[in-house]
C-alpha cells in the first residue's frame, strides 16, 4: 500500500521569491488590490500558477487590513508649520498626489514625542506608511516609527542609513549658485545667516556657500544660524551688525529669514541692493511680498510633496522606487540684488 503524503503548502514568501517581489506585493494581488504594476502581477500570478499557492484564508483576512491612510510626521511646532509656506506647498504636493490614489492623509505635528504618543499611533497599525519632513538630529521618535512602517523621508536624514529613502533639493548646488551670483554682482564681502546646522538642508546650503567663496578665493565675513524662522533671521542679522564686519552682501538661507532680517537692516540705516545685496531661498510667496522684492533660489516644493508621495505609494505596492531622488534648484532675479 503506498501513502501519499501530502506536500508543505506553499508559502507567500515562496511566492515572492520566485516571483522577485515582496511579500507585500503578493499580498495586494492575492487581495485584489489595484496598487501594483502590471509587471508585477504578472510575475505573481505566474508564481501562484508554477507553484499551485492556495491562499490561506487567515492570512488573507489579515493581509486586508491595510487602513489605506498615510501620516504626513512633521517634527515642528505647530507655529512653525502653520506659518511656513514651505509646508504648505509639500503638503499640497502630497495631497495632489494622493487624490489619484486610495488613500488618506493624516497629518502629524509634533516638534517632539516625549511620551511617545505619536509614535504609538503609527507604530499600533493605524496607518500604512509616513512620510517625514523638516527632521533634525534629536527626533530620535522617527527611528521608531521606520522600524514599525515603510517611511519616506523629505530632506536627507542626518542619520542617513543605508536603505532609507528620501526626496531633496540640491541643497549644495543652490547655495554656491547663490552665493556666485552675489560674486557675480560685484560683492565681496558676504556674510550668510544659515538654517538649522541639526538639518541637512541647513548643513548643505552652508556647505555650498563656503564652496563658492573658495573657489573665489574670498573668505566669509560672518555666519550666523537663523533657523528658518523669520524670528531666527531678525535675530542672526543683529547678531552679525552687533559683530562689527563690514558687509556688503547676505546669502539668507530661506526666503523667511530674509523678512525677519529686513527691518533690522533698515533701522540700521542699510538699503538693500545699494549698500547690501540679499539672496534668499525657497521662492515662497514672501519672495515677492517683501521690499524690495527678493531675489532667491527656487526649490520645487510641490514637486518635492508629490515626489515623495510617488515614492512611498511605490513602497507600498511593492514597487522598487529609488532610494534617492534629487531636484534641482532654479536661480530666480528681481530687485534684491
Amino acid at each position: 500500500m503506498s501513502i501519499d503524503i501530502p506536500r508543505t503548502a506553499i508559502t507567500i514568501e515562496e511566492v515572492a521569491a520566485a516571483a522577485g517581489v515582496s511579500r507585500s506585493t503578493v499580498s495586494r494581488v492575492v487581495n485584489g488590490s489595484t496598487a501594483v504594476s502590471p509587471a508585477a502581477l504578472e510575475a505573481v500570478r505566474q508564481a501562484i500558477s508554477e507553484l499551485n499557492y492556495v491562499p490561506n484564508r487567515a492570512a488573507r483576512s489579515l493581509a486586508s487590513r491595510a487602513t489605506m491612510a498615510i501620516a504626513l510626521v512633521v517634527p515642528e511646532d505647530t507655529s512653525r508649520f502653520f506659518g511656513d509656506p514651505f509646508f504648505a506647498a509639500i503638503v499640497s504636493g502630497i495631497n495632489k498626489r494622493l487624490s489619484r490614489s486610495d488613500y488618506v492623509l493624516n497629518l502629524i505635528v509634533a516638534s517632539d514625542d516625549p511620551q511617545d504618543k505619536a509614535t504609538a499611533y503609527l507604530r499600533s497599525g493605524a496607518v500604512d506608511g509616513a512620510i517625514v519632513v523638516s527632521h533634525h538630529t534629536s527626533d530620535t521618535f522617527i527611528d521608531r516609527i521606520a522600524a514599525a512602517v515603510p517611511v519616506v523621508y523629505g530632506g536627507r536624514p542626518l542619520r542617513e542609513r543605508e536603505h532609507d529613502h528620501y526626496v531633496d533639493v540640491d541643497n549644495v548646488a543652490g547655495g554656491r549658485v547663490a552665493t556666485e551670483h552675489l560674486l557675480g554682482r560685484g560683492r565681496r564681502r558676504i556674510a550668510t545667516i544659515t538654517g538649522p546646522l541639526t538639518m541637512h538642508a541647513g548643513v548643505d546650503r552652508l556647505t555650498g556657500f563656503r564652496e563658492a567663496l573658495a573657489a573665489a578665493g574670498l573668505a566669509e565675513v560672518a555666519v550666523e544660524d537663523g533657523d528658518f524662522t523669520s524670528d531666527g533671521g531678525a535675530a542672526a542679522m543683529q547678531r552679525i551688525l552687533d559683530a562689527g564686519q563690514p558687509f556688503d552682501a547676505l546669502f539668507i538661507a530661506s526666503d523667511l529669514m530674509v523678512r525677519g532680517a529686513l527691518p533690522v537692516l533698515a533701522r540700521a540705516g542699510l538699503r538693500v541692493p545699494d549698500d547690501v545685496a540679499i539672496i534668499g531661498f525657497d521662492d515662497s510667496p514672501v519672495a515677492r511680498s517683501v521690499t524690495p522684492h527678493l531675489t532667491t533660489m527656487r526649490q520645487p516644493s510641490l514637486a518635492q510633496g508629490e515626489c515623495m508621495a510617488d515614492v512611498l505609494l511605490a513602497m507600498l505596492s511593492g514597487g522598487e522606487p529609488p532610494y534617492v531622488t534629487i531636484l534641482d534648484t532654479e536661480l530666480v532675479v528681481r530687485d534684491s540684488t
